[in-house]
């Protein structure tokens, strides 16, 4: 059995949510960077007044739907409330949006997806997402577009929703601190957050493993 029929599923559901994601970044990447820089969207934020952190929040559950620079909206978040009120709307907003698209993708995104490939063929993915996946969505929510692709993937292909949000968990909070200190003391993003927001869920995710287990 070759590797395409094996994995048919898998492939066929990254496939449509990857165009998904990048298709709108094509449309409105370029328009949406210019727009949502550090202090862009510290502006934009400012002037929800009272309600600017909540609306910070919200632009990063927009990126389910919008290719909005999640990181420079975190950073934003840290420049206007300091890193640990910036980081706690940042934490919410990216850990609300990784719950959306599994919870749509698992109860809503499933049925269509048997339709497409087959239950046949998702089992394969569910089991690779069994298998793999949490360390996927734990090291991807720095990264543009993947994130919610990969939350959408762990619904469709029914990853433990325990793990899931335990994994979001590990991914999604120290990345959301990170850019948030960045932001608060005034420096652009220097390639070592990036090293840092890959590298620190990845260990936080091989404690939360080793306690889930046990």
């Amino acid at each position: 059995m070759s590797f395409f029929t094996r994995h048919r599923g898998l492939l066929v559901s990254s496939t449509l949510l990857l165009a998904g994601a990048i298709i709108p970044w094509i449309i409105w990447g370029d328009a949406l960077d210019a727009t949502f820089t550090v202090e862009g969207s510290r502006a934009w934020i400012a002037g929800f007044g009272a309600a600017g952190g909540l609306a910070g929040a919200g632009l990063l559950v927009a990126d389910l739907l919008l290719p909005i620079p999640s990181t420079l909206v975190m950073s934003a978040l840290g420049l206007a409330y300091g890193t640990l009120i910036g980081g706690l709307y940042a934490a919410a907003g990216t850990v609300a949006a990784g719950l959306l698209a599994y919870g749509l993708s698992r109860w809503l995104g499933r049925p269509l997806a048997v339709r497409l490939a087959g239950a046949d063929a998702l089992e394969s993915g569910e089991k690779l997402f069994a298998d793999g996946g949490a360390w996927l969505v734990a090291g991807s929510r720095c990264v543009p577009i993947l994130p919610e692709a990969i939350a959408c993937l762990a619904g469709l292909h029914r990853m433990p929703f325990r793990t899931f949000v335990l994994a979001l968990l590990c991914g999604g909070v120290p990345t959301s601190f990170l850019f948030a200190a960045i932001g608060a003391l005034g420096q652009t993003e220097p390639t070592w957050a990036l090293g840092l927001s890959v590298v620190l869920p990845v260990l936080l995710w091989l404690v939360a493993r080793r306690w889930l287990r046990r």
